[in-house]
């Protein structure tokens, strides 16, 4: 009996044929198309625009949505495609994750028929990029204490303030805007080319390399009423599409830990240390064996979330404890396969560091790994630990 070393426990054993072929698809684009020039890319700090149309033209942007030119996938499709996306570059998957999940579901889940009509169309074809603007620079973990104020001004709002590490902001259309008002916390659409709107790009950036990330700047931005996401008062919502793309990162980051365990194990495979193999020795092996049971642990996870979320008894501490616990195991595989591979491993004709330095992002953004804990812990105890 052949055992797979990136799903030991068989989790994916039973998927349908349309998930085994969205699976095939987008390993296929990886592989073929994104991934020859990822090196380069994110030596050189690049995010490859030129390849968002081609993933609307696989149907993957909008996917876990219905109507308005989305797939509408089910779960398990929607988490593989995150997966296979990461297993490229968690850039490529942050870029459609944001789109997907927070700008587009938040339109689509909240926003009114002409605003779905608008804009859901255009960016599932790739043609509309979107962000999320949540995170301010005082305000991260505690984003009900932000800042960002709209008020209402003959019919229309005037809004400043401003947002920081949005994935996305500089080649956005539309900025999906959280702000205080006088009524709570509101969603907006912000437009490209709002008077008094900027999106400057973050320099220097030591992870996510291959992405593209800025700041959002509003001053006295006057926004009409037709682009403001009607359905929305106070933070629930804005929290409601943080759990749909931390679902995807619980996949996601399950591709880059089995990239990760395939490069070691090829790697140790080839080297030879001592007149034989280095995979022949007890504590490579080792190693090797606790990657492959924490992925194998991750993919059970992920795959159990999926069922609930569709049965629809998913509860966001549930996300909250497979976000935790699978980008920690991720990080982990890569910080070991880095490791395995010695003075190989820092170099960028390898794989390992790169998802390392990324996996470092995605273990803080949408939720730092110490506040899915207390997420969990709030559960277990009925105390909050927040205040």
């Amino acid at each position: 009996m052949e055992l797979n070393a990136s799903d030991f426990l068989n989790a994916f054993a039973n998927l349908d044929e349309s998930q085994k072929l969205m699976k095939d698809t987008v390993r296929k684009f990886v592989t073929e198309i994104f991934l020859p020039n990822i090196t380069l890319n994110f030596e050189q700090g690049y995010f490859p625009k030129e390849f968002i149309t081609e993933l609307g033209k696989l149907g993957l942007l909008g996917c876990n949505l219905t109507g308005y030119g989305c797939a509408g996938l089910d779960e398990v499709s929607y988490g593989l495609i995150m997966k296979e996306l990461e297993r490229g570059d968690s850039g490529l998957r942050s870029f459609a994750s944001v789109q997907s999940s927070l700008a587009m579901y938040a339109i689509h889940a909240f926003g009114s028929e002409e605003q779905k009509n608008t804009f859901l169309p255009l960016m599932a074809k790739g043609e509309r990029i979107g962000c999320f603007g949540l995170t301010e620079p005082d305000f991260g973990s505690n984003p009900a204490g932000m800042k960002t104020y709209a008020k209402k001004d003959s019919g229309d709002w005037i809004l400043n303030g401003s947002k920081t590490w949005i994935t996305n902001a500089p080649i956005a259309d539309v900025a999906v805007v959280w702000a205080q008002t006088d009524e709570g916390i509101r969603g907006f659409l912000i437009e490209k080319g709002t008077k008094g709107f900027s999106a400057p790009e973050i320099k220097h950036k030591l992870s996510l390399r291959a992405s593209i990330t800025g700041s959002l700047f509003f001053d006295q931005c006057r926004i009409p009423k037709k682009n403001l996401l009607e359905n929305t008062v106070g933070l629930k919502n804005a929290l409601m599409c943080l759990n749909q793309a931390r679902f995807g990162i619980v996949f996601g980051v399950l591709g880059a830990a089995e990239d990760c365990l395939q490069e070691a194990i090829q790697y140790t495979k080839e080297r030879i240390m001592f007149k034989r193999p280095l995979a022949g020795y007890q504590l490579i092996q080792r190693k090797l064996a606790i990657m492959a049971t924490e992925i194998a642990k991750g993919n059970l996870l992920a795959m159990q979330l999926a069922h609930l979320k569709h049965i629809k008894k998913l509860h966001p501490a549930q996300i909250s404890m497979g976000k935790q616990n699978n980008v920690q195991i991720a990080l982990d595989c890569a910080r070991t396969a880095r490791d395995i591979l010695g003075a190989n491993g820092i170099s960028g004709e390898y794989r390992s560091m790169r998802h390392m330095c990324n996996l470092e992002s995605v273990y803080t953004y949408e939720g730092t790994n110490d506040i899915h804990l207390l997420i969990v812990g709030e559960k277990l105890t009925g105390l909050s630990a927040f205040e």
